[in-house]
């Protein structure tokens, strides 16, 4: 959909452990290929592919190496994730203006993966709003926070998954 209240019905409908299962699949299918050199995979997830991105390494901690989700955190009410069990660094990108993943909600979702022994770093961008990195959107995409944000991104998987 491209209306956003009609998304967040969706979104709240998915089966977040069905999704995570069907996710899960093509990371073991990803781990049984001759090209995949690294003992685990990385994870990364826009909006609500942030927050599975999240949910999916909790639940395959012996698959996800690293996670990144981009302004996406868990919102589902029924999602009971067990935060110790995460086996992965976070890395996440968040818009300072967004009323989706505010950054309010960012840090306190930050405390609790910390609170639960996760290695977490949180990069918030100046002025920027959910979904920054799109190009589709020009009201709200930003060049210069996309190109820094994919930088770290690209580091840190190659930091955890070398």
């Amino acid at each position: 959909t491209r209306e956003p209240d009609e998304a967040g019905k969706l979104m709240m409908s998915l089966n977040i452990d069905q999704a995570a299962r069907d996710v899960g699949g093509a990371i073991e299918y990803l781990r049984a290929q001759k090209s995949t050199t690294s003992d685990g995979v990385g994870v990364t997830g826009y909006c609500m592919g942030g927050a599975l991105a999240l949910y999916l390494s909790a639940r395959n901690p012996e698959s996800v190496r690293a996670v990144v989700p981009y302004y996406g955190i868990i919102g589902w009410p029924q999602a009971d994730v067990n935060w110790s069990t995460l086996n992965a660094p976070v890395q996440g990108h968040y818009a300072e203006q967004d009323d989706s993943a505010s950054p309010q909600a960012v840090a306190q979702f930050a405390e609790i993966l910390r609170a639960a022994g996760q290695q977490v770093e949180i990069f918030t961008y100046p002025g920027t709003h959910h979904a920054f990195t799109n190009e589709q959107r020009p009201e709200v995409y930003d060049a210069e926070a996309t190109a820094l944000s994919w930088q770290r991104t690209i580091a840190f998987l190659n930091d955890n998954l070398a």
